[in-house]
């Protein structure tokens, strides 16, 4: 499974009938969707006001008010696990979340960071189905000043993806990256993202990826982190190999990645010219006990060579 949900982009338009300016008119006003509370049906461009909506995929999007949400019932295999992806972003100033849920999991993304200047984030979010039936809502949680104000929700697509496994030469789960937008955590298939920032996933079909493909983005320093928990022999010594360099995405400067194995760290330099460039790097370490957690950030903040207001950093 790797498709749109139904309607998914929104493309499919109310009937006149069940739009009052811009605002959706009833439970079933959106096609294949079910919506509870203020949310409007959005065309990309200006907006009444001296707004400018910026939809990324396609040309229209849907607004959830306070406390409104969308849902849709889909097909699904007991057990298996799946990342929802979708296109969220922030209309107003104030901060907004974005609720996630698939019954009995449910997430708070902060939608307040912008990862780039054109209102096209895309974030990925990860469920285990527990029945072969399960209901999909986004939900704006939040009690803001505008009750108009709310994330802009557009592109929702949904991956199957397989558990990621250890191997007999590498203890390291999807070291590559190659399974990607779940553990309970994330829906980086064995990875936890540890942070309060998203890292980002990039393929080597758009972005410049050393091996295989597909890499992650530290794009937001310190804030934006990934960690796995490993089984070691405790008193082995283990090599945690890997590759830093920049996506050939205009990410330029002093970049640093900082590593950890345990109680062992490394910290890799790395100066971008953002024209794609990598190097390799390794670390050793004395395993502690049958559990040892590794861990990658970048150092530093970066915005790209052409555009100040995207996010960018080390692969």
């Amino acid at each position: 499974m790797d498709r749109l949900l139904n309607n998914g982009n929104f493309e499919e338009p109310p009937k006149p009938t069940n739009l009052k300016k811009t605002v959706l008119v009833g439970k079933y006003a959106l096609p294949k969707w079910e919506i509870n509370g203020f949310v409007e049906y959005i065309s990309g461009g200006p907006q009444p006001g001296g707004m400018y909506f910026s939809v990324a995929h396609g040309v229209h999007a849907v607004r959830l008010g306070n406390e409104a949400s969308i849902s849709q019932t889909i097909k699904v295999k007991p057990g298996s696990l799946y990342a929802l992806t979708f296109g969220a972003s922030r209309t107003c100033a104030q901060e907004e979340v974005l609720r996630v849920s698939v019954p009995p999991q449910a997430g708070d993304l902060p939608l307040q960071t912008l990862y780039s200047s054109n209102g096209g984030d895309t974030y990925a979010w990860g469920f285990r189905a527990t029945s072969n039936v399960v209901k999909v809502t986004f939900h704006n949680p939040g009690v803001q000043e505008d009750p108009a104000c709310g994330p802009l929700l557009d592109a929702i697509a949904i991956k199957e993806l397989f558990p990621a496994l250890p191997t007999r030469d590498n203890l390291v789960r999807n070291p590559g990256f190659e399974e990607a937008p779940i553990d309970v955590t994330s829906p980086l298939p064995g990875w936890i993202i540890e942070s309060l920032k998203a890292v980002k996933f990039i393929d080597s079909q758009h972005f410049n990826v050393p091996f295989g493909k597909g890499a992650v983005e530290l794009v937001a320093g310190r804030e934006s982190a990934i960690a796995q928990v490993l089984r070691t022999v405790p008193n082995k010594i283990y090599n945690l190999a890997f590759v830093v360099g920049d996506a050939r995405n205009g990410c330029h400067g002093s970049m640093m990645v900082e590593a950890f194995a345990g109680k062992d760290t490394l910290k890799v330099p790395f100066t971008s010219q953002g024209k794609g460039g990598f190097k390799a790097a390794s670390l050793k370490f004395k395993a502690a006990s049958p559990r040892t957690r590794i861990t990658f950030y970048s150092s530093f903040y970066h915005t790209r060579a052409d555009d100040y207001g995207a996010l960018c950093g080390l692969s």
